[in-house]
């Protein structure tokens, strides 16, 4: 075991993947003699070359373009895109071309690219840099959403992404860039790519988070506990497909779920989950399904970011309201 910060464990996920596949190259802007704006490819470009780690020019449609054309050339292409904000001018490449020439072509074409996206707030950065943009892709179909919530995670998530033979896009919370944790990078992953983790058991509420929101929830998970309720969280990891198996078995439990993200609450990932728990818990549920969001508005200047991320108190509320009904 080793202790990693989020972003290293990237950083030493990348390198393995470099060192296993002679056909994944890295691109993005600022990627190879900067390491990148948060760091994550520091020194790859020295260990592996300019061929291999690719500075690209400010040009996020050109730069998915040019991954799609190598990923249909037997290359495993891997995306930075520099802030959330930015992924914007790619949209028409991932959502037009990246994701539908697999199903156009009857299978026989397939799009092993990864897309990186730094996304969320909580670092006081100006517009356009902490947007939270995954229902627009979780909505394409053809498209794997995964964002990991742990070192542990990213260290092994980014390499299951670069292995997988479809495109992925791999959500990387970046006010988590700096948390640290054990990273195992001897024993296999202890998750497929696609699967939730129950993090904390309990019986009174389920709680799902991803990402940069599930340190949140298990916050808010510990002063529940002190006040005498029972708090199940999960770490859904993966948006695209969603593990509704193991979100149904929890709920079954419980009775009660919250889902939280960084995201809008209009049309975001919680109320997908909240429509397919209904459906699939109807009779197991005793309240409904609640959402803890962002609001329907852009994203704040950073002084006022605080009041727009959920916070554990804004979790705890939303649980006791669920206890209440």
């Amino acid at each position: 075991m080793t202790a990693m910060t989020l972003g290293g464990a990237l950083n030493a996920g990348l390198r393995r993947a470099l060192e296993t596949d002679p056909k994944v190259v890295l691109m993005g802007e600022d990627i190879g003699a900067l390491g990148g704006v948060f760091r994550i490819t520091d020194t790859l470009q020295k260990d592996f070359g300019a061929a291999r780690v690719i500075d690209t020019p400010l040009a996020e449609s050109g730069i998915i373009g040019t991954a799609f054309g190598l990923a249909l050339r037997g290359y495993r292409p891997v995306c930075e895109i520099q802030f959330d904000g930015f992924v914007y001018p790619a949209f028409d490449q991932i959502v037009s071309q990246v994701a539908k020439i697999h199903y156009r072509t009857q299978g026989r074409v397939r799009a092993p690219l990864t897309i990186r996206v730094p996304y969320g707030g909580g670092i006081g950065a100006v517009e356009h840099h902490s947007e939270s943009p995954e229902a627009y892709f979780a909505h394409t179909a053809g498209l794997r959403l995964v964002t990991p919530s742990n070192p542990d995670d990213a260290y092994w998530v980014i390499q299951q992404a670069i292995a997988s033979d479809d495109p992925v896009l791999f959500f990387e919370p970046k006010r988590r860039y700096w948390d640290r944790g054990e990273v195992d990078t001897d024993a296999p992953p202890a998750l497929d790519l696609h699967r939730a983790r129950v993090v904390v058991t309990g019986t009174d509420a389920t709680v799902a988070a991803y990402g940069s929101v599930l340190p949140t929830a298990l916050a808010a998970a510990r002063v529940a506990e002190q006040e005498g309720r029972s708090i199940e969280v999960i770490d859904l990891r993966s948006l695209s497909p969603v593990d509704f198996d193991t979100l149904e078995a929890s709920v079954r439990k419980t009775g009660r779920l919250v889902v939280a993200h960084e995201a809008p609450v209009f049309l975001g990932l919680g109320a997908e989950i909240a429509a397919r728990i209904t459906e699939r818990c109807f009779y197991q549920l005793e309240s409904p399904v609640l959402r803890v969001g962002g609001f329907a508005t852009p994203y704040p200047p950073a002084k006022l970011e605080k009041y727009f991320l959920p916070d554990p108190d804004r979790i705890l509320d939303a649980v006791d309201k669920t206890l209440a009904a």
